[in-house]
């Protein structure tokens, strides 16, 4: 049996200002963007760059009970981790385009890590995992 997790809904207030962000600052790619006229929405999916894996459908929030959702889908918890082939580039990249880091870099058993927000104040790692932690080899 082979079975992955394709798409991971993140709750945003607007598609658009969710596009310019993911896309403008963090570099992710803009993979699909269509309307969907019977449901009234658009159908959004971004991943990160040279990603292969899991994506981000940005899902606007279309009831009154989702709006208290935006930028907290996890209550305060971290919600996703982007993991970087050199973190202190994306790090330092990320703080000169205005990212709000909430936890400074700090070293760890599986590597480098630090937190921050992103546009609607949704917890992040950006991370940078040892060569020698088993994540490593399933991220080459």
């Amino acid at each position: 049996m082979k079975q992955s997790i394709v798409h991971i809904a993140l709750v945003v207030r607007d598609y658009d200002e969710a596009i310019a962000f993911y896309t403008k600052k963090l570099h992710f790619l803009l993979i699909e963007d269509t309307y969907q006229p019977e449901q009234d929405k658009r159908w959004v999916v971004i991943s990160p760059p040279g990603s292969h894996g899991t994506t981000l459908l940005l899902a606007r929030a279309s009831k009154p009970e989702q709006q208290p959702f935006i930028g907290n889908q996890t209550g305060g918890r971290v919600f996703l981790f982007l993991n970087t082939d050199d973190f202190w580039r994306d790090y330092n990249e990320m703080v000169s385009k205005g990212i709000k880091f909430v936890r400074e870099p700090k070293e760890e058993s599986y590597g480098l890590v630090a937190v921050f927000e992103d546009l609607y104040g949704n917890l992040w790692d950006l991370l940078q995992i040892s060569a020698n932690h088993p994540l490593a080899e399933r991220n080459s």
